[in-house]
This record gives structure tokens, C-alpha cells and sequence, in this order.
């Protein structure tokens, strides 16, 4: 007889688990029996995907992990990079997919507080919160319920524990109408002399709860969150956690304040799979075991059973190990925070989780076999892509109707290219996300140095609250919040989108440094000269059609244009979290995507030298009909990337700043938009494309077509050359040409300064075939500038050096009452546009949609 036939659970109760009878049959040989109730649980939530990657590890070996500034890589609760002078960043993405699509306000707010604990937990002091999101159809009221709800939820949580939101990106599609997607990616100073690790050490150590009790929410989060979303769905809010912002907030200070003492061996939050997850993982990574008795558990319910301690996700929890006689000391700062700590358990050598309950073993299981010796699937990949792929990569711009200098004719009704552009500047994925943004407390800890909509990438400047060590540059440090030295000589001034006078952000006064320690070498004093404070950006990013259309270059696009994001606002790209979203990979499409995505992000993180330091994979993101389709998501790998801001006096945002000032594009040569001129560094085509775009989906309501590819040497130069020119002074704003291609990067310009543009193209009207492919077609590689008149000859010298024809001086920037203005070689008009009709379409389509807060 099988195990299952003599097993005590039905195959109804072993599948309610998420294991499969193979899974099933592999525990029982493991143990040498059969699992009891609470055993059988500790699997389940272990072995899951959101866990144990079963599905997806063999693939996520071939990142780079590996770099000259990278002190932490994957493996442990976030990455952790050198920023030089002594300085630390924490960071890491993640996602909360399934709870915010039962529960948008607390799937949200709790995904906030998770990603935050594991910044904390490496002793690192949370700066900053980023997020990316995708909805379905924002003229859909489940889709408006949802976008209120996780927004609110982020909001909540973010604003009410002091961490700023300031940066991230949303999107709309109906591929997300039952799936929305919540990537979460928090940013921390590394705050303690050594980076806490969470392999427990030390037979005989204590092992201590601390934080919140424990109660019946969240159980079975981690299985739940591997599972299709169907129907019934809404049964599972009791999966979907609760959280306490104000707690979490004592949590960081006692939990860093706890480190310092240098009484803290390991530590690890309890996130998903809660304590079966921490105890296991903790003693698996360490090579040791852990005795742990749930009576000591403080709890906020009454009758809990061990499977239900066990499977809790209740949130603001971590497991630390102490070390031994020292435990009072540590238990005295929590209860000094007003949070519980208690001593629950103790290091045992044998390399086992025991879980006592009411004096008697409630569980015994080998470490590893939760958290390390899990089930791994190597699944057989497609030799060659799907039949979906191969329809569109069939399709060319022939198939569209035939365009002049006037416009183009759609369905019987003729539209200029001005009201095309209009069109897509209300686009919700394109228009402004104002109406998200101003619910979160951006400038909290005031250290934001851009806000959100005034750049390509967030800027955020490095000021520890305590003394680090950190020479920073001669003995420059950041001034404490009581001193308001607002110099006009030491501050950063950008045009943000909501006004147009300009925005003084504080930076530094003298404080006295200390010595560095001997990680990596200083900045030079090239890259920081005296005076110079450091900053880091931050961005997230995926353009998920294009990964849908092409997994492979698509995501090479994703990684380059998160890169390219941060050379925008001057800072060098250093290392990159991901956060891969996708269907499920039991079947050959989605894995095919999944497997493909991942070469992609490989091959481009070599490429532009950004190792992977961690992440997370959230799989089987699709929607099960009453019918039993599943319907899945487009796959969605984002991208988290970090970036070093030598001086944060040269930094630039996206608003032109002075009328006058001359516009460049870099990236695209005089011949490239009619295909004549490739890149001196290979044949890949680097002209824009219409395949993939936002223009041919919103416009024309088509998804087909091939993607842009990337140049790696051109994007690199491109990047490169936009970052030497901000940090030389001669780059007054960049912005990178995305979706909606180099018509949108213009408009965006305007509208963030309030100012127009007159707009030369090299080309005459009677040679171009298609005007929306050279307005609107989207292309790598290419950013548009601008620059100050009396830095012209000097820069057009650095561009012929280093970008020989890949680039274009495109026009000059005009006053508040002028318009965008776009013109041919021949003075054709081809977008004529005010700004305050610009300004309406872009700043208030999602309100128009959904109304105001």
C-alpha cells in the first residue's frame, strides 16, 4: 500500500496542505512516518514555492552574485552593498500579490511592514520605501477597489511608522484585472559595526520571541500565496495578515538598539510561515538545531494548537538566538519599548526544529528538510517558443493604416498626432500618478532630495542618525534635524511637477567624521570631491509587455532601463534586487517565460556589471474562472536597482530648467529613425519600434509585434555620457525615452517645468513613411537632455568622442506661455500643444477616472 493510503490525513487534507502525494510520499520517508497535524503544516508552508523556490531555484543560479561592492548576496533576509566611507545599504524587494488581491488594504500595509523587517533585522535603519504595482482596467470598479485599497494600505503603513515612500511606478492592464500585483522594495543604512546575519550558533544559546503576540491571522500565508486565485478565493482573508505600523516602529528602534549591545548572535523576522519558518531556517543555515516550546509564546487568542502557532504569519515578530547570559539585557530593551520578549526556546547540536506544546513534543523535524533539502523540480523547457509568440512576432507596422505629417486615420476617425499625443498622456500607465503619491509622506526623515514625479529614479541622501564610520569626505557629515543651515550654496534645486518655482533641499554642514574602515576604498576624489555629500537612488522597474512579447529581450530591457533610470538623475547603477512575478511553471508556457525572463536578467546584469543580491519569486499568479480557466498574468520581473550618487550637488531631474537651454537626444543617430544607421557596435537594430508599445495597445488596441532589443556597448556609452555630463555641470535635466517613446519624454519634460519646447527633427516629410514610429515608437538606449548654451561647444566635443553619430541636438526650451512644438525638416508641424492642456490630460486622468481622495 501506498503512504497515502495509510496515511491518517485524506488526499482532500493533504492537497488543502498545497503537497502533492509525491510530496506527501517524500515526507513520510524522510520522517520514517507519517507526520502528525502540526508536521504536516510546517511542510506545507515550506514547501511552497514562496518558500522553498522549488520551481525556480535551478534557474535563479545563473544571476551574477558577485561584485567588488556587494558585502551580502543572496541567502540572507536583504542584500547589503559598499557604499564607500563606511557607509552600508541594505535593500531588497518583495512582493504581497495574493493577500492584496483578498484584502487590498491590509495585503498592502502588511507587505510594507514585511519588507521593512527584513532591512531592520541586518541592523540596518529603513531610509526609504519604493513600490511597484500593476492593476487591471482603472475604468473597472474591482480594479478602483483594489487601487484605493493597496494605496491606502501602503500609505497607512508607510506614513504611520516614519519611512518615506519616494519613488516606484503603476500600471495598468487588463492581464491584471484578477491578479494585481504589490512589489514592496524598502532601503536601509546600515546602522550597527557588523551586519547581523540569521544563522543561529552557539549550543546552548537562548533562543527569544520578541515583538507581538501571536494569533490565528495570516495562517498559511506562504501556501496560500503559491496557489492560484479562483473564485472561492475571498474564503482565504484568514491567510491575509494584520498589521500594526506603530509596533513595528518600537520593533526597529529596540531590535537596532538590541544589536548594538553586541548580545545578539542571529536574528530573523518572522515573515512568511512565521515560526516554523524562522526556527527552521535559522538552524539550517547555522548547522545546528532548535528546541522551541509554543507555551512561552505570548498570544492573543485563546486554544491555539500547535499547527496554528506553527502556520501564524501574525506580523511585527522576530526569533532572535542571544547569547547565553546575556538574555535580561535584551529582554529589559524590548520591555522598555513596550513590545514582549521572552526566552522560548535554546540551540540544541542536534540539527533538528523540536516544537514542545503542553510538555510533550508537538513536532520533530530535520532542519534541513524544511528549509534547505526541499523538493526541487527541473522542468523541461519549450525548444522553441510558444505559438502566441511566434502570431506576433509576425506582425509588422505594414498592417497599420498609412500615416502622414497630419496624423492618421483610425477606424474611420482622423486624429492628428497632437491629439494622439494628448491620448496618451491621460493613459493611466503613462499619467501622472499624482493622485497616488501625495497620500504618502514623501519627506519624512528629510532626506528626500527629489520627489516623486521630478525624476527618473528616486534620490535620497546618506545621513546616519548616529555615528558611522564614515569620514564622509574629509570630515563633511549631514547636519542633524535641529540645525537648518538652508545655504543657498549647499543645496540642490529641481523644478518639481507641481510648481515651478524652484525646490531647496538642505544638504550638509560640517560635523566631525570618523575613520573608515577597510572595506572598499574610498571614493576618489574625482568621483567625490571636497564638499561632496553622497547620495543613493533607487528604481523599480519592468515593462511587462515587453517580457510578455519576448521573456528573453524583454527582460534585458527591464534591467537596462532600471540602469538607464539611475544614470538620469547622475548615479552609477551598483547592484540590482528582483522581484519575478509570473504564472504558474507547472505549465510549459509559463515556465517557458519564467526560465527565459531569468536568462535575460542574467545576461543583462553582466553586461551592465549589476550582481543580484536577493529578491523573491511569486508564482501561479493567475486567476481561476468559475469555469476553471486560469487566466494568467503578463510575466512581470521587476527590477530593484540601487545607484551611488558621488555629490549631491550634481544630480539633475527631468523638468527643463532654463528657457534656452538646447536639447539633445543621446542614443539615436541622425539616420537611425529610418533604420539607416545601426550601432557601430553590432547589427541589433536600434531604431524605435512600434512592437510592444504603449501607442500600438492604447491607440490601437493591438499587443503584438517584437520589443525593442538593447545595445549593451550603446547603452552603456548612452549611460555613461549622461552621467559624465550631470556630474561635469553640463546636463541641466534627462529623461529617458519609455513608453510612449520620444514624443511622451518631451511632453513629460515640459509639463514637469511648465515650459515649452520647439522641437527640430533631422528629416523631411516626403521621406518618412511612418511619423507614429519615429513620435511614439519606444527603443533602448536613448535619453533625452538638455544643456546650458554656453556649455554647447564643449559638450557637442564630448558627445562626436564618445557617442560618435548616435546622437541628435533636437531644439531649444521656451518660455511658461509656449507651447511643445515639433516640427520636420522641412517646418511641417506635426504637435503644436499647450502646456495647461498637456497639464490636464497628464495630471488628472486617474482622477477623472476614479474621482478624487
Amino acid at each position: 500500500m501506498s503512504p497515502i493510503s495509510e496515511s491518517p490525513f485524506s488526499p482532500e487534507q493533504i492537497a488543502a496542505e498545497r503537497l502533492k502525494p509525491e510530496e506527501y510520499q517524500e515526507i513520510v520517508q524522510r520522517l520514517g512516518r507519517h507526520p502528525n497535524k502540526a508536521e504536516l503544516g510546517m511542510f506545507g508552508v515550506m514547501w511552497s514555492e514562496h518558500c522553498c523556490y522549488k520551481n525556480s531555484r535551478p534557474l535563479l543560479k545563473q544571476f551574477p552574485t558577485e561584485g567588488d561592492r556587494i558585502l551580502v548576496g543572496p541567502g540572507e533576509n536583504a542584500g547589503v552593498v559598499d557604499l564607500g566611507e563606511g557607509l552600508q545599504l541594505a535593500f531588497k524587494i518583495e512582493s504581497h500579490n495574493h493577500p492584496s488581491a483578498v484584502e487590498p488594504f491590509q495585503g498592502a500595509a502588511t507587505g510594507v511592514g514585511g519588507i521593512l523587517r527584513d532591512i531592520f533585522t541586518m541592523g540596518a535603519r529603513p531610509i526609504a520605501l519604493l513600490n511597484s504595482l500593476r492593476f487591471g482596467n482603472l475604468d473597472d470598479a474591482k480594479t478602483q477597489r483594489l487601487f484605493k485599497g493597496v494605496v491606502s494600505g501602503i500609505s497607512h503603513y508607510g506614513n504611520c511608522i516614519g519611512v518615506p515612500t519616494v519613488g516606484g511606478e503603476v500600471y495598468f492592464d487588463p492581464a491584471y484585472s484578477g491578479n494585481p500585483l504589490v512589489n514592496v522594495m524598502a532601503l536601509g543604512l546600515m546602522e550597527t559595526q557588523e551586519i547581523v546575519k540569521s544563522g543561529a550558533s552557539g549550543i546552548g544559546n537562548p533562543v527569544l520571541y520578541v515583538g507581538s503576540t501571536t494569533g490565528r491571522d495570516g495562517m498559511g500565508g506562504a501556501s496560500f500565496a503559491s496557489a492560484e486565485l479562483t473564485d472561492k478565493s475571498m474564503d482565504d482573508r484568514p491567510a491575509v495578515q494584520v498589521g500594526d505600523p506603530f509596533l513595528e516602529k518600537s520593533l526597529i528602534e529596540a531590535c537596532l538598539e538590541a544589536f548594538k549591545t553586541g548580545a545578539v548572535v542571529a536574528a530573523q523576522d518572522m515573515g512568511a510561515a512565521g515560526i516554523t519558518c524562522s526556527t527552521s531556517e535559522m538552524a539550517a543555515k547555522g548547522g545546528v538545531g532548535i528546541e522551541f516550546d509554543l507555551d512561552k509564546v505570548p498570544v492573543r487568542e485563546s486554544g491555539m494548537i500547535p499547527y496554528e502557532y506553527l502556520l501564524s504569519e501574525s506580523q511585527e515578530r522576530m526569533l532572535f538566538v542571544a547569547q547565553k547570559g546575556r538574555e535580561q539585557e535584551l529582554i529589559d530593551i524590548f520591555h522598555r519599548w513596550g513590545l514582549h520578549a521572552v526566552v522560548a526556546g535554546t540551540v540544541i547540536e542536534e540539527p533538528i526544529v523540536r516544537i514542545l506544546f503542553k510538555g510533550e513534543i508537538a513536532a520533530e523535524i530535520t532542519a534541513t528538510a524544511l528549509a534547505d533539502n526541499t523538493p526541487i523540480y527541473h522542468r523541461e523547457l519549450l525548444t522553441e517558443p510558444p505559438e502566441y509568440a511566434k502570431k506576433a512576432w509576425e506582425w509588422t507596422a505594414d498592417s497599420l493604416p498609412q500615416s502622414t505629417v497630419a496624423g492618421i486615420e483610425i477606424n474611420g476617425n482622423f486624429q492628428t498626432w497632437t491629439q494622439i499625443l494628448l491620448t496618451l498622456l491621460d493613459t493611466p500607465t503613462i499619467a501622472s500618478k499624482r493622485w497616488v503619491y501625495r497620500q504618502y509622506d514623501h519627506q519624512v526623515q528629510n532626506n528626500t532630495v527629489v520627489l516623486p514625479g521630478g525624476a527618473d529614479a528616486a534620490v535620497v541622501r546618506l545621513r546616519p542618525l548616529e555615528p558611522c564610520h564614515s569620514s564622509l569626505a574629509n570630515g563633511l557629515e549631514v547636519h542633524p534635524l535641529a540645525k537648518g543651515d538652508l545655504l543657498r550654496e549647499n543645496a540642490v534645486s529641481l523644478a518639481s511637477e507641481s510648481k515651478q518655482e524652484e525646490e531647496v533641499i538642505p544638504l550638509f554642514t560640517k560635523a566631525q567624521g570618523r575613520e573608515t574602515p577597510k572595506v572598499s576604498p574610498p571614493l576618489s576624489k574625482e568621483e567625490a570631491p571636497q564638499g561632496a555629500i553622497p547620495g543613493v537612488a533607487a528604481t523599480v522597474d519592468c515593462n511587462s509587455r515587453y517580457v510578455y512579447l519576448d521573456p528573453y529581450e524583454g527582460a534585458k530591457a527591464v534591467v537596462a532601463e532600471a540602469a538607464r533610470n539611475l544614470s538620469c538623475v547622475g548615479a552609477e547603477p551598483l547592484a540590482v534586487t528582483d522581484n519575478l512575478n509570473f504564472g504558474s511553471p507547472e505549465k510549459p508556457i509559463g515556465y517557458w517565460q519564467l526560465a527565459s525572463a531569468c536568462r535575460g536578467i542574467a545576461d543583462a546584469c553582466r553586461e551592465l556589471g549589476t550582481p543580484v543580491t536577493g529578491g523573491n519569486v511569486s508564482l501561479y499568479n493567475e486567476t481561476v474562472d468559475a469555469e476553471g480557466n486560469p487566466q494568467p498574468i503578463y510575466p512581470t520581473p521587476v527590477i530593484g536597482m540601487v545607484g551611488l550618487i558621488p555629490d549631491l550637488k550634481k544630480i539633475c531631474g527631468q523638468a527643463w530648467l532654463k528657457k534656452g537651454d538646447l536639447i539633445y537626444v543621446l542614443g539615436i543617430g541622425e539616420s537611425s529613425q529610418n533604420s539607416e544607421l545601426p550601432s557601430e557596435s553590432s547589427k541589433i537594430e536600434t531604431s524605435p519600434t512600434l512592437g510592444g508599445s504603449e501607442y500600438l495597445a492604447a491607440i490601437h488596441g493591438i499587443v503584438a509585434g517584437k520589443p525593442p532589443r538593447i545595445d549593451f556597448e550603446l547603452e552603456r556609452k548612452v549611460q555613461s555620457v549622461c552621467r559624465d555630463g550631470i556630474r561635469q555641470g553640463w546636463v541641466c535635466s534627462a529623461h529617458d525615452c519609455a513608453e510612449g517613446g520620444i514624443a511622451i519624454a518631451l511632453a513629460e519634460s515640459c509639463i514637469s517645468a511648465k515650459m515649452g519646447a520647439e522641437i527640430h527633427l533631422s528629416f523631411n516629410s516626403a521621406n518618412v513613411r511612418r511619423w507614429d514610429e519615429i513620435l511614439f515608437g519606444e527603443m533602448g538606449n536613448c535619453i533625452v537632455v538638455s544643456v546650458a548654451p554656453k556649455n554647447q561647444e564643449i559638450w557637442e566635443a564630448y558627445l562626436q568622442e564618445h557617442l560618435t553619430k548616435m546622437w541628435q541636438k533636437l531644439g531649444l526650451v521656451c518660455c511658461a506661455e509656449s507651447p511643445l512644438r515639433v516640427v520636420s525638416a522641412d517646418n511641417q508641424v506635426l504637435i503644436e500643444v499647450g502646456m495647461s492642456e498637456m497639464g490636464d490630460r497628464f495630471y488628472n486622468a486617474i482622477e477623472r477616472r476614479i474621482g478624487s481622495v
